[in-house]
């Protein structure tokens, strides 16, 4: 087993470990409940981690992280004048969707 990364919560841990296994990646998360001791260890190591199983996949592992930790967002200005950002599909001023 490889620790591939820390995530910076629980929620986050998961959905990346979620994400490798769908891509047929074994992974698992340790350290889910250490966060409870922060204080009497240094809070960075009390972190969730995302482990795989498979050394040999560590590189495509690190290659999903990656695109994971990297999605591009969005930015576009909607026919009313407002700017929008991330990924919202839709103006949040007045719903218009956006253009193609």
């Amino acid at each position: 087993m490889r620790r591939l990364t820390r995530a910076p919560n629980i929620a986050i841990a998961a959905l990346w470990v979620d994400a490798l296994l769908h891509a047929g990646i074994q992974a698992s998360m340790q350290r889910y409940y250490l966060g409870a001791v922060a204080g009497e260890l240094p809070p960075d190591q009390c972190l969730p981690e995302v482990w795989i199983s498979d050394d040999a996949q560590e590189g495509q592992a690190r290659e999903l992280l990656h695109a994971l930790q990297n999605v591009r967002q969005r930015r576009w200005t909607c026919a009313c004048g407002e700017l929008v950002e991330g990924g919202f599909e839709s103006c949040w001023n007045c719903g218009r969707p956006m253009p193609d």
